[in-house]
């Protein structure tokens, strides 16, 4: 694992020369202070976190000053606090105490807090963060943007990217999961950053320091404790994220190495190429949980059969595995069903309403079934007679439309049940039958088009990303997916009239705009 704190990576053949010549120099000179940036979400604590160290300074005699710059929503903008501390000298004058900074000056901060790991990249972007001289302390968990939300496609940012900018930018970096922390002690993910920065040794003061700081302000003392505590460890401990490890193809299937089918999988998965075999380990695994081992069997099968096709490519098999895994788990009413009655979700949502033990607590979902869901569930014959029905389909029509249903409660309990219990039965519903259809479709124009323009092929792959969701959404994404579809007939592809590039642009085109203006104009030029 790497060692971050001692930042071994920053010193090889791939360090700049800048960091490979600062030498470390005291925080404090005679005319500076020490800099701290720590950038917070809405409801996070950044205020308490700052107060604690404005607290602390003061009581270890030192000058202190903190301002603030609140962002525009919660998840739209972090608040900004900026923090300067600055010792005082025994037997000096302090009439006229010194005039601090309102706002960090770029290249000049010897401390970055960021409560959340894309708020460490904005730090970043700012040049808060300087090669040499700044230690950057920053929670690896997501808390995604609204922009990250609303796009059609796949719009998180790289996470990878981030840490790595960090790595580089930074003198020293310390970065850990501190919303698991934070949920796992019952206190604010402030303690535990708090906790991280007494464990970096980079202010003047000790652990006992830290928390008797805690213990002044005296509110919710043991648990913030607690939480600094867990933060405090897991910085000396130097904890990373896992990009920073190599992959390793895993060992076992669901828990069940034993399993004949389990051992066959796995030796399928190591027979596919290397940078494939990860995706294809996750999309298993994504599949026993969806339906069953046979199902994974079914998936690594295909994924066997297009590795041997002429002109395929490692990276035609690695996006296969990813877009094929996403595809064959669609999200139908059974799979919804089944993860809202988990008992993990439920403790996972306790803990994140901080609800001590014995407290009720109830949870209410919010569904909006649409009569071509509910009709997806059942088996083809049924369906089609439903379809057909007006009598039927009136009586189902019951079932639609914006619900709330207390699931901590008998009855919705047991319809969420009984639904996520026909997954036996998946198979024979309409709605597979009808998925099945589209992946076998789709699959043979990857193979035809795989066979004479490999880009094309990888392009065709990628077109799964439009059909996502749930409800008009997925409705939406699956007839702009047909529309693609139905261009490409073999006479198309092999006369090439059909382009990868042309393709990209439909893609593209389908996730940007929600209305299909583009994409119907791009279509009808194709």
């Amino acid at each position: 694992m790497t060692d971050l704190k001692k930042t071994s990576s920053l010193e090889g053949k791939n360090a700049s020369k800048e960091k490979n010549s600062c030498a470390k120099a005291p925080l404090f000179t005679k005319n500076r202070p020490l800099t701290i940036v720590i950038s917070a979400l809405g409801g996070q604590g950044g205020g308490v976190l700052t107060n604690w160290i404005v607290s602390l300074a003061k009581q270890k005699q030192y000058f202190a000053q903190a301002t603030s710059v609140p962002g525009v929503a919660q998840r739209t903008g972090a608040t900004i606090y900026y923090l300067e501390i600055f010792p005082k000298a025994e037997g000096a004058n302090y009439d006229n105490p010194p005039i601090m900074a309102l706002m960090p000056t770029l290249g000049d901060v010897d401390l970055v807090v960021a409560s959340e790991l894309m708020e460490a990249g904005r730090a970043v972007q700012r040049e808060y963060v300087t090669p040499g001289k700044t230690t950057l302390i920053t929670s690896n968990h997501r808390v995604y943007s609204i922009s990250e939300k609303m796009h059609m496609g796949d719009g998180r940012g790289d996470s990878d990217t981030v840490l790595k900018a960090a790595l580089e930018a930074s003198k020293t970096l310390i970065s850990f999961d501190m919303e698991k922390l934070s949920n796992k002690t019952g206190c604010m993910i402030s303690s535990v950053l708090f906790g991280s920065i007494a464990g970096a040794n980079i202010l003047p003061f000790s652990r006992e320091d830290f928390e008797n700081a805690i213990r002044v302000e005296g509110k919710m003392v043991d648990i913030n404790l607690k939480g600094f505590g867990a933060g405090f460890n897991a910085a000396q401990k130097n904890i990373i994220t896992d990009i920073f490890k190599p992959v390793k193809t895993a060992a076992s299937i669901a828990g069940n190495a034993n399993h004949p089918q389990s051992k066959k999988i796995i030796e399928e998965i190591n027979q596919l190429p290397l940078s494939a075999r990860e995706l294809a380990y996750a999309g298993c695994k994504s599949l026993l949980d969806f339906q069953d081992i046979s199902y994974a069997e079914e998936y690594i099968s295909i994924l066997k059969e297009y590795s041997k096709i002429r002109n395929s490519s490692e990276h035609i098999i690695k996006e296969l595995s990813r877009s094929l895994a996403l595809w064959m788990a669609f999200d139908d009413v059974i799979k919804v069903s089944d993860l809202k009655i988990r008992a993990k979700r439920t403790a996972d949502y306790r803990n994140e309403v901080k609800a001590q033990e014995g407290q009720i607590v109830q949870m209410i979902e919010f569904m909006h079934p649409r009569l071509e869901e509910i009709i997806g569930i059942m088996p083809v014959k049924m369906a089609r007679f439903a379809q057909k029905s007006k009598l039927f389909s009136k009586f189902l029509g019951l079932f639609t439309g914006a619900k709330k249903y207390d699931s901590s409660k008998l009855f919705p309990f047991l319809m969420l049940y009984f639904i996520a219990s026909l997954k036996g039965m998946r198979r024979k519903t309409l709605r597979y039958y009808e998925e099945k259809q589209l992946i076998d479709s789709w699959l043979i124009h990857v193979k035809t088009a795989c066979e004479k323009d490999h880009d094309l092929a990888l392009e065709i792959i990628k077109c799964q990303r439009i059909i996502k969701g749930y409800g008009e959404t997925h409705q939406r994404g699956q007839d702009n997916f047909k529309k693609i579809m139905s261009a490409l007939g073999a006479e198309n592809i092999t006369a090439k009239n059909i382009t990868a590039k042309k393709i990209s642009a439909l893609h593209k085109a389908a996730l940007s705009d929600e209305d299909s203006h583009e994409f119907n104009r791009l279509f009808a030029a194709l």
